[in-house]
Parts: structure tokens; C-alpha cells; sequence
């Protein structure tokens, strides 16, 4: 792999040890915002919360991250990466922290609200960055690498959440993660570099070295949704992160009101099986979406596909037993898929859109998958009261049907945008 040079030159085991420094950021993302899904019940009895209540505190984070989401990803096409990546690292950790001294409600959800305010910038920061230091033949296995921070922070952040809220009550696990995250990124911009936009590309765009081509919001907009693959991807996208945001935000209290364990017990069961799969599928999607990418034009889509639609009998078998020791082999079986989905949600997008814009197009996927998933807490919420939860956790394979589906279509318009990675 050729240096790349941007701010300075940096070595050759520089953007292998930029996929270390960044998985702790997304830890520290997934872990936080996490942690309250497991504390439902202690919530539940000391605000006095129904299933909407609690519902609307999920969504409530994901509406805000949501609506976010484009304005953060057009900064991250304007702006040093090096310095926004920790600077919202350590926003949201505040924030997190803050969230254990809410005293009403009406608090928690405006906390709530702004820790997805400030966790809106990871995601396009990281995956432009790691974009410009890992070309085509390394893009899904850096960003899958990356991706299983994101079980590993849930998996961490629900289970710690659960003996910690147990032990010393709520607000602890908000305190001790908040804190935590507020010193990682007090020491990140002493060891991120950035690099020129484009450089890991086989054929550079020409132009500004770190600085942001200055396209305007408009031109950026017009980039991504100009693009019929990517607008295709957008709404894949929307219907895979519709069933995340219900597994994640639901699953804890499912398993510990339906199975009858206490809360570490059930804590532990939501946080461990469902991301543990997640690792496991998202570096073998990864590297099989890089394999599929030199050899199929949307190859890489495909793989999402075959993803999704394999998770879809998984996540019914999930909310139809009633047994936990089936529960957990298909907790593990909906990871194992979305995992192979997940490696490849913005490497896919970044084969069909400019180097210019890939902030911009990371932003709007966010702004849809989690407008999509900003709704399901709060519906899944509402229809669990008629229909109880299980049965509703088991009809959203019915959206990762769909999804996978229109993941079949997007392939072939991928493959029409452009040609495969070489």
C-alpha cells in the first residue's frame, strides 16, 4: 500500500493502525447510546413509563441524529476530519455523562435528543476518512474491521449498562461510559492525520490535498441523489436499520419480560449473542464483498442482499419462540447476516458516488436509515401494546424481505453506474 500523502506523509501500516484508533471511537458511539436500553426497566419504574414512554426515548435520539445527519456530512466534505472526528467524540461523551443527572422526563429526552446531535458527524468523518486511506481492494475489510466496534460497543454498553444499573442504579453506566469517552478523545488529534481526499483511489481526483473541494450544498445533494444506485441504497438502508433500531432498542426488555430473567441476566443475553454474530458476519462480509467487487459489477451489493434475506427467517424465529434456548442461536443467526450487510453499507454507496461528495452521501444515509429507525421504537412501542412484542419483533422480517429485495435491484444499478473495483 503506497504512502499517501496529505498533512505528512504518514507509513505504510498507517491505515491499518487508522482502522485501530477509529474502533474505539465507534465503541465508545454504540456503547453510549446503548446503555439506556438496558436500564428500560429501572427507567420504567422510577419515571413511571410505558412502552410509548420508553419508545419515544429511543426515537427521540434517532429523529435528532437523523435530521442531523446531511448538515454533518457536508461538513465533513469541508472540513479536517482529524479535528471533527474527536471534537464530536468528546460532545457526545459530555452529553452521555449528563444524561446520568436527569430528574424528570422531560430531561432524559432532551438529552437524549442531543447526544444524537453530536454522534450525527462519526459516522460520515470515520468512513471518509478510512475511504481516502483504503482504495477499492481494501475498502470492505477496513470498514468491516470498523464495523465490529459498533457490536462490540453494544454488546459492552448493553451488558455493563445492566450490572451497573443493577448494582449502583441507572445513572452510573452514563457517568463511567461518558467519562471514559471525554479522555480517548482528548488524545485522538495527537495521532489522526489526514489525508488528501481521493488519495487511496486508483485514479485520484484531482485537486485540494486535505482541504474539501467547495461544492456547494446543492451540487453535493445533487451528487448522491442524481445517482439511481445510490438512491436505491438509501432505501435498502432504511428498511435493514428499521429492523436494527427495533432489535436494539427492544431486545433487553423483550428478553426480560418474555423469557423472565432479571436485568444483567437479560442484559447479557441481547448484548452478547445478537453482536457477537454481528463480528463474526461483518468481517466475513467484508471479505467476500471485496472478493464479489473484482469479480461482479455491484458485487458488493449482492452480498448485502444475501444478507438481509437470510436474516429475515432469524429475526422471526427471534420474536415467535418462546423458548431462550432457541432465542439465542437466532439472535446469533440475525448478527451473523446483518454483519454481512453492515461491512458494506458505505462501500457500496462510495463505488457509485464521487470522492467529492462521499460525506455528503454518508450523511444522507444516515438521514434516512435512521429516520426509518427513529420511527420503529416508538411504533414497535405503540403496536406491542395490542399485539404484544414478540409478535411485532417477528413481523419486521418482513421488512428485511423488502429490503433485500430492492438490495437485488440496487446491484444491478450499481453495476450500470459503474464498473466493479479492479
Amino acid at each position: 500500500m503506497a504512502r499517501i500523502e496529505g498533512e505528512r506523509s504518514v507509513g505504510r501500516r498507517y491505515p491499518w493502525y487508522l482502522v485501530g484508533m477509529l474502533w474505539f471511537c465507534g465503541f465508545f458511539n454504540y456503547a453510549d447510546r446503548q446503555a439506556v436500553f438496558s436500564v428500560f426497566p429501572l427507567l420504567g419504574d422510577e419515571f413511571q413509563l410505558s412502552n410509548v414512554h420508553k419508545g419515544a426515548i429511543g426515537s427521540s435520539f434517532m429523529i435528532v441524529y437523523a435530521l442531523s445527519a446531511p448538515v454533518a456530512g457536508y461538513v465533513v466534505d469541508r472540513v479536517s476530519r482529524r479535528w471533527l472526528i474527536p471534537a464530536g467524540l468528546a460532545v457526545w461523551s459530555l452529553i452521555c455523562a449528563a444524561t446520568g443527572s436527569a430528574k424528570t422526563y422531560g430531561q432524559l429526552l432532551t438529552y437524549r435528543a442531543l447526544e444524537g446531535l453530536g454522534e450525527s458527524f462519526y459516522f460520515p468523518a470515520s468512513m471518509s476518512i478510512l475511504a481516502d486511506y483504503h482504495g477499492p481492494a481494501t475498502r470492505s475489510r477496513a470498514m468491516s474491521l470498523h464495523q465490529t466496534s459498533v457490536y462490540a460497543g453494544t454488546a459492552a454498553g448493553g451488558i455493563v449498562a445492566g450490572y451497573l444499573g443493577q448494582t449502583y442504579g441507572w445513572r452510573a453506566p452514563f457517568w463511567a461510559l461518558g467519562l471514559i469517552g471525554l479522555g480517548y478523545a482528548l488524545l485522538l488529534p495527537f495521532v489522526l492525520v489526514e489525508p488528501a481526499r481521493g488519495a487511496a483511489e486508483e485514479e485520484p481526483t484531482p485537486g485540494p490535498g486535505p482541504t474539501t473541494p467547495r461544492l456547494g450544498l446543492l451540487t453535493s445533494l445533487f451528487g448522491v441523489l442524481g445517482v439511481p444506485a445510490a438512491v436505491m441504497l438509501l432505501v435498502v438502508f432504511a428498511g435493514a436499520n428499521f429492523v436494527a433500531a427495533t432489535l436494539l432498542a427492544w431486545l433487553p426488555d423483550f428478553v426480560k419480560t418474555h423469557h423472565g430473567l432479571d436485568l444483567t441476566q437479560a442484559a447479557t443475553v441481547a448484548g452478547l449473542f445478537f453482536p457477537a454474530g454481528n463480528a463474526v458476519g461483518a468481517l466475513f462480509g467484508g471479505a467476500l464483498a471485496d472478493a464479489a467487487a473484482r469479480r461482479v459489477r455491484g458485487g458488493r451489493v449482492y452480498v448485502q442482499a444475501l444478507g438481509l434475506l437470510l436474516g429475515a427467517p432469524c429475526v422471526w424465529l427471534a420474536g415467535s419462540t418462546d423458548s431462550l434456548a432457541v432465542l439465542q442461536p437466532a439472535l446469533v443467526g440475525i448478527g451473523l447476516c446483518k454483519g454481512v450487510y453492515d461491512a458494506n453499507i458505505f462501500a457500496s454507496v462510495y463505488d457509485v458516488v464521487s470522492t467529492e461528495v462521499r460525506g455528503t452521501a454518508a450523511g444522507l444515509m444516515n438521514t434516512v436509515a435512521w429516520t426509518a429507525g427513529g420511527a420503529a421504537p416508538l411504533l414497535v412501542g405503540l403496536l406491542s401494546d395490542r399485539h404484544g412484542l414478540g409478535a411485532v419483533i417477528a413481523w419486521t422480517a418482513a421488512v428485511y424481505v423488502g429490503a433485500g429485495l430492492l438490495a437485488l435491484v440496487a446491484a444491478a444499478l450499481a453495476a450500470k453506474a459503474r464498473p466493479a473495483a479492479a
